[in-house]
């Protein structure tokens, strides 16, 4: 490990379906750096969440190395997994996951019920001033909007001082408007030395990152070779010519 927080070299990740051999991923090398924001964009079906998964310790490779803050995890027993996932990793779902009838605050604590460590409750406060949600902290989930309840799974997401945080497609389910909020919100726990990684389709979110890898057919591509990159340069040379 060279100081990254996360480093997967040549991964790769076979799936059996019948007599088939899906290669999800083959032979991709990643690194995240503490205090940077990566995006990671592609078409459906590219490797995207089978990359997220891998390393958030959700699923392990067929083959290669994955260094998680120093350790590497290709082999690592579930017992293993899990404490890294509760102690070393955040994790944002694109569809919030929030229980309805449970408060804010009481969403974004539930990873403190898992840990052995005692809850914080000055970091809780500071979090839940930075994602814009003190005066809110006490609405049940069920009476917030979306963007509110994006604000709140990225709280959960922080609030046990993660080294990593995942995004799966963190602005899907927003409204256009809280593209750029989210996008301030990962540059602002990036500052605190979190390796930030997000899956995503928003090409507007990517830009603002401090690093785009793009994904094709379970490999590293260029943006030039990229798939997203296709439809628009097949507008400019109908323009140009």
């Amino acid at each position: 490990m060279n100081g990254f927080a996360a480093e997967g070299i040549q991964l790769k990740k076979r799936y059996e379906r019948g007599s088939e051999t899906v290669r999800a991923l083959d032979g991709v090398d990643i690194q995240l750096q503490e205090g940077t924001v990566t995006a990671l964009a592609g078409p459906s079906g590219s490797g995207k969440s089978t990359l997220l998964n891998l390393i958030a310790c959700l699923d392990s490779p067929s083959e290669g190395e994955l260094w998680i803050n120093g350790r590497n995890v290709a082999n690592a027993s579930e017992r293993e997994l899990t404490a890294i996932r509760r102690n070393t990793i955040g994790f944002i779902f694109q569809r919030f996951h929030l229980i309805p009838t449970l408060t804010a605050e009481e969403n974004a604590l539930l990873p403190t019920l898992f840990s052995r460590q005692k809850t914080d409750r000055k970091r809780v406060d500071e979090t839940f001033e930075r994602v814009g949600m003190s005066g809110k902290r006490n609405l049940p989930a069920s009476q917030l909007n979306s963007g509110d309840r994006q604000r709140v799974a990225i709280a959960r997401a922080v609030v046990n001082a993660p080294k990593i945080l995942i995004a799966d497609e963190p602005t899907g389910s927003l409204e256009t408007s809280m593209r750029d909020v989210v996008g301030d919100l990962f540059k602002e726990l990036a500052q605190d030395g979190i390796a930030v990684l997000a899956a995503t389709h928003d090409l507007e979110l990517a830009d603002v990152c401090d690093q785009t890898l793009y994904l094709e057919n379970g490999q590293l591509a260029s943006k030039e070779e990229s798939s997203l990159f296709k439809g628009e340069a097949l507008a400019t040379a109908a323009v140009d010519s």
